[in-house]
């Protein structure tokens, strides 16, 4: 009689702690890109048939820095992340706010700065609320995901990882924001708003997808780097 073939069990995960100096400049770019992100989806794009918004190829920056953090970290790092960055976005938010709201020159150059801050800050309280409540979800599934695959694979199969994490955390980030941001922006007709999901999706995904060896490179050099890495 033959026994059942046993295969060996994954070797647990392995994450660094914070301590060097990698994980903060990681934290800094993930906060600066979501600002300017922000900033920048206040601008509807079309590029011909594609409707999209002027922060398009800034946000999938920040999910490629998410991938590493939560690979390296785990995700109770991960998530400390997410929190700071948006945290910092409200911040930038209520700094917009005040200068918005602080008077300016009564002479004619005054009044057309205030009207270019305002018609270019203006529409940020709104984006910010829609790009953080995106981010928030989508970048926890997408950290929750990636460290939970970890803990069946352990270091193996880390483009799996990466682009397994990546569509579920893009599909949440992109109707959120969406659904949110675009009365914002000038999207008021459903053709126009499918076309502007759909767009934002498969072009946020595709990045992440194209970058997968950028981000697996990546994360092999600051796993080596990483004193605590699997202590």
């Amino acid at each position: 009689m033959t026994s059942a073939k046993t295969f060996p069990a994954a070797a647990p995960p392995k994450f660094a702690s914070i301590g060097s100096p990698y994980f903060g400049i990681m934290l800094a770019f993930m906060a600066v890109v979501l600002i300017l992100s922000n900033i920048g989806a206040s601008k509807g794009v079309a590029i011909g048939p594609v409707i999209t918004d002027g922060g398009f190829f800034l946000f999938p920056l920040a999910y490629i820095v998410g991938d590493v953090i939560s690979e390296v970290y785990g995700f109770k790092v991960a998530r400390k992340a997410i929190v700071t960055a948006f945290a910092l976005s409200v911040f930038a938010s209520l700094c917009y706010w005040i200068i918005i709201a602080l008077p300016g020159l009564g002479d004619e150059f005054g009044a057309s700065k205030q009207a270019s801050l305002e018609g270019a800050l203006g529409p940020v309280p709104q984006i910010v609320l829609a790009s953080l409540l995106a981010f928030l979800a989508g970048q926890t599934i997408n950290a929750l995901i990636l460290v939970k695959m970890k803990a069946r694979t352990g270091e193996k199969s880390l483009w799996a990882r990466i682009m397994g994490s990546s569509v579920a955390g893009e599909f949440v980030d992109t109707i959120i924001f969406c659904s949110i941001a675009a009365p914002v922006i000038g999207i008021t007709d459903a053709g126009t708003f499918v076309n502007y999901v759909l767009v934002g999706f498969v072009y946020k995904t595709l990045v992440e997808f194209l970058f997968v060896p950028v981000t697996a490179a990546s994360i092999g050099w600051i796993k080596k780097r990483e004193p605590s890495y699997g202590a």
